[in-house]
């Protein structure tokens, strides 16, 4: 297998996913038809892309000896010894330099908040990702970075081309990727049984007891801060379209059943299934959470935009 190859699977290109949040800013501004806004979220995307990449590179370098003894994860190409350590470090990188430079071409937000994301997920890889509790936390705080990068890389340096970041836009991010890497940490429980101390040791201050509680509390929370969202966040001005730049705000509401589906249905999978390891590709692979997703966006774009 060629070098290329082996560095964009060391990437994890499946995870890229995750990155389609630098588009909720676009949606939820209610730019999606700005083109040159489009493009700068674009270019957000892929650099975060490759930031996030390189971030993998760097994590499973570090976890290598751990990784071999993983089910799965003694198949990626630095565990398994087809992709030499010093060579994915150095493209590794080299590519992260290019992505921080571009960020600040783009702008000097956006850029500021790419380094700072990049140095924090570093530190997670080498010292946060064992720290009980605050492993969750900083693993949902960069989807939470993610999403205001986003708003950021689509923003102007004029005020008036500034986008606002709300206060709802980041609980509804931050409870939703709670739920999700909690979810995520409960499988790895599942899963991993008596090798997870060898594994991920933090996964010893973790029961599944523990973990369902927690899961409780996120599940609550994501829930309710999207329901506050739809009923109060979309009209701070008391629904005038000119204003919000929604045509319609009072039928948000009605996006709230695609999220309690959404919700029941991976814990279903979760639960009933012990999946949700790998929630980038359960999401690709359960038809009837993929339709929800694409129904619920459809929803939201009709009632922004029609």
């Amino acid at each position: 297998m060629n070098l290329i190859k082996l560095i964009i699977l060391e990437m994890r290109p499946k995870q890229w996913t995750k990155n389609l949040l630098l588009f909720a800013g676009l949606v939820f501004a209610h730019k999606l038809v700005d083109v040159p806004r489009a493009l700068s979220a674009v270019a957000g995307f892929f650099i975060y892309c490759g930031l996030s990449g390189v971030v993998y590179i760097y994590n499973d370098i570090k976890d290598a000896d751990s990784d071999r003894q993983h089910p799965l994860k003694c198949k990626r190409p630095i565990a398994s010894g087809e992709l030499p350590q010093p060579v994915a470090l150095a493209v590794g990188f080299t590519l992260a330099a290019v992505c921080i430079a571009s960020g600040f071409l783009l702008n000097w937000p956006f850029g500021a908040l790419a380094l700072a994301y990049f140095l924090v997920m570093l530190l997670y890889s080498s010292v946060l990702k064992h720290v009980v509790i605050l492993d969750l936390m900083i693993v949902a705080m960069g989807f939470v970075i993610r999403g205001v990068a986003g708003v950021l890389a689509i923003s102007g340096p004029r005020p008036e081309d500034r986008i606002p970041i709300t206060p709802w836009f980041i609980m509804c991010i931050l409870f939703l990727a709670l739920f999700i890497v909690i979810c995520k940490r409960r499988h790895e429980i599942v899963l991993l049984s008596a090798s997870a101390r060898h594994h991920r040791p933090v996964l010893e201050h973790y029961s599944k007891d523990f973990l369902d509680q927690m899961v409780s509390v996120a599940t609550a929370a994501t829930v309710l801060s999207y329901a506050l969202y739809v009923t109060l966040g979309v009209r701070p001005d008391g629904g005038s379209p000119d204003k919000t730049g929604i045509h319609h705000p009072e039928l948000m509401i009605w996006t709230l059943p695609f999220v309690l589906y959404g919700i029941f249905r991976y814990l279903y999978l979760v639960y009933k299934r012990d999946e949700g390891g790998a929630p980038e590709v359960l999401l690709l692979q359960d038809p009837s959470l993929l339709v929800n997703v694409l129904l619920w966006f459809a929803a939201v774009v009709a009632i922004f935009y029609i």
